[in-house]
């Protein structure tokens, strides 16, 4: 890629995320993100992967990494469009409606409504458990480690939205 005078890149995208742009080939970005720090556990890539296919079917270390590479790449590219914005609103915090809208921002709607979706049934959730949280937590003798949000509840998100049970239906 040439180098350029300008921070945006010659077809005017641009990310606040160091690790957005990297080299592939050494271990670490041109933000200095070492590759470790930058792509998902590939051992959760794989797992999620193994979800969506039949029992017996197995997945080469090469579509892996592939997948690891894309999952990591999207989730810079959707943070960085969300982050772009909470900067120009002069906010430090992205949130999870900023994803939502990074998503339609970017084009992804088919995925965008149902993150809302899924993000009001966790807001939901949150509430009810701090508002019970606070009695029951006292009484059994429990704390907040043992609550943490994925420890009780799982959701089937259908990034689709028909509202089917198919293998592409996800639990959170």
């Amino acid at each position: 890629m040439a180098e350029s005078s300008s921070p945006d890149d010659s077809q005017g995208l641009h990310s606040n995320y160091k690790g957005a742009a990297t080299s592939s080939a050494g271990g670490t970005g041109e933000g200095g993100i070492k590759e470790q720090d930058r792509l998902l556990p590939i051992a959760n890539v794989g797992r999620i992967m193994k979800q969506i296919l039949p029992p017996n079917a197995k997945i080469s270390k090469e579509a892996k990494e592939t997948m690891q590479e894309c999952v990591s790449e999207f989730i810079s590219f959707v943070t960085g469009e969300a982050s772009d914005k909470c900067h120009k609103e002069k906010r430090k915090t992205v949130n999870g409606d900023d994803i939502c809208w990074a998503l339609s921002n970017l084009g992804f709607d088919d995925y965008a409504e149902p993150m809302r979706r899924y993000l009001q049934k966790y807001r939901e959730m949150e509430g009810d458990r701090a508002a019970s949280g606070s009695h029951s937590n006292k009484a059994s003798g429990s704390d907040a480690r043992d609550q943490s949000p994925g420890s009780g509840h799982h959701f089937m998100f259908n990034a689709m939205g028909d509202g089917s049970n198919d293998p592409s239906s996800r639990q959170f």
